[in-house]
């Protein structure tokens, strides 16, 4: 084997500067997500506010994203069995154990409740809700028993997996109280506005518990395929793109 001379290792080093390092092994991202969380997941098309961010903070270096959909419940499942490469949320286990690294939030739920303006109520503490009809999400009363046990209990509280008809419900009075996220309940409230005989009246929105970005954060069972996405996610923060995406699925219509 013949020895390198001192010319052709400083050649090689010129060459390292100049192309900079050699391009890291990409990979496909197998990703579990929940079945139906419009705007940010639309199994249909693999489209979405939460794949497109994903998709791209992946592909920042080489990644390429496959998405699997799952009931929410069975998210988490399907990452402690290996089934999957990473999912979009630990939905509030811990996945250390099971051999996670987590990556930088993507998006943030921000679940409020909603009320009709016309109404003028107020809600800043539980009691607050005492005889009032609520609809939420499914799991709603589990994520925030302080607020809801009390409602439940007095046989007030509904769930409602259609979160169009959420916003659809509460325009016609038949709850006094809607628990959504931001995001989600504007989409639907667009989507119907797109039929020009929906003119929603206002709602008033009542913030009740405090945002923990890091409460909603997705996993990664590889280590350096968690460190690119953040780096690609910090590159979409930084560009705008982020906002961009959100702003794609949550313009409001244009009248004609």
């Amino acid at each position: 084997m013949s020895k390198r001379t001192p010319s052709r290792i400083a050649a090689g080093l010129c060459a390292l500067l100049w192309f900079g390092p050699a391009p890291l092994q990409a990979a496909d991202v197998h990703m579990a997500f929940g079945e139906k969380i419009a705007p940010f997941c639309f199994p249909d098309t693999d489209s979405g506010i939460e794949l497109d961010v994903m998709r791209e903070a992946l592909s920042y270096r080489g990644h390429t994203l496959v998405p699997h959909y799952y009931s929410f419940a069975r998210i988490p499942v399907a990452f402690k069995a290996a089934d999957v490469d990473a999912a979009m949320t630990d939905l509030g286990e811990d996945m250390l154990a099971w051999g996670a690294f987590y990556g930088d939030p993507a998006v943030l739920y921000d679940n409020v409740f909603f009320t009709l303006s016309e109404r003028k109520l107020a809600i800043r503490k539980p009691e607050d809700l005492s005889g009032l009809t609520v609809l939420s999400f499914p799991g709603g009363a589990k994520r925030y028993p302080q607020w809801l046990d009390g409602v439940r209990k007095a046989g007030h509280y509904y769930e409602q997996n259609d979160q169009a008809l959420q916003v659809l419900t509460l325009d016609r009075g038949r709850y006094d109280v809607i628990l959504s996220d931001r995001n989600i309940f504007r989409y639907f409230t667009l989507q119907l506005k797109l039929n020009r005989s929906f003119k929603p009246k206002n709602v008033s929105i009542h913030e009740f518990v405090k945002i923990d970005p890091m409460n909603y954060r997705p996993v990664f069972r590889d280590k350096k395929i968690r460190d690119d996405f953040n780096a690609g996610l910090r590159h979409m923060k930084e560009n705008g793109r982020v906002d961009a995406i959100f702003q794609k699925y949550l313009i409001e219509p244009k009248s004609e």
